[in-house]
């Protein structure tokens, strides 16, 4: 997939840039009528449509639906695996890592809503080859929470039973707010991510005061 590409940071030429630009138009289309109307009542013609565009348009940088849909939850998956990575590179104390990455964590979801809440809904028609991969990004993800909880205990800073419920608590806590979560509603996201950052670290079994 080019996501990957994309997130590297490298150069792009200017060729590159028109095409990843209307990669990502075509993405933030579908995304909307995904998340609106579901996978199975979207066409591409509707795509084509909000888009302005002829379907060979999208059929230059998506070879199908299904592409699309992968495309999206893939994304979905890469985003949480930045934000939890981002701060495992800073080499913080466990707990002062976790409520870090708890606060990045649940932002970028919320920020990135409907990809998160698409992938939930929809994974059961991905292609199954790329249902297995992007599982498995999913899975790795959660290994990673899991090595920071039980780094943290080990440090004495966490005590938790059992680190991979409690890791897979936190992703299920966070992937459910894009359910209820509404831009206009009564938090903002920088107060849900505090509050939740909070919960989770209850979660984790925090012995330090705080």
């Amino acid at each position: 997939m080019s996501s990957a590409t994309e997130r590297a940071g490298g150069r792009l030429s200017m060729k590159d840039e028109v095409a990843a630009l209307k990669r990502q138009h075509t993405v933030d289309a579908t995304v909307d009528l995904f998340y609106e109307n579901g996978y199975e009542n979207t066409t591409l013609d509707a795509v084509a449509e909000k888009l302005g565009v002829s379907k060979p348009f999208i059929y230059a940088n998506f070879g199908s639906k299904a592409e699309l849909l992968a495309e999206i939850c893939e994304r979905g998956v890469a985003i949480a695996h930045d934000a939890i990575d981002g701060v495992t590179a800073l080499e913080l104390p466990p707990a002062q890592a976790l409520e870090l990455f708890a606060r990045r964590y649940i932002t970028t979801i919320l920020e990135n809503q409907k990809h998160i809440a698409v992938y939930v809904r929809e994974d059961k028609n991905l292609d199954p080859a790329e249902g297995r991969r992007i599982g498995l990004m999913r899975s790795d993800f959660f290994a990673k929470i899991r090595a920071l909880l039980e780094a943290g205990a080990a440090a004495g800073e966490f005590e938790s039973d059992d680190s991979q419920i409690a890791a897979l608590a936190i992703g299920g806590a966070v992937t459910w707010t894009t359910f209820w979560y509404r831009p206009d509603g009564r938090l903002s996201v920088d107060e849900i991510a505090e509050r939740m950052s909070r919960s989770i670290l209850r979660l984790a079994g925090l012995l330090q005061s705080r």
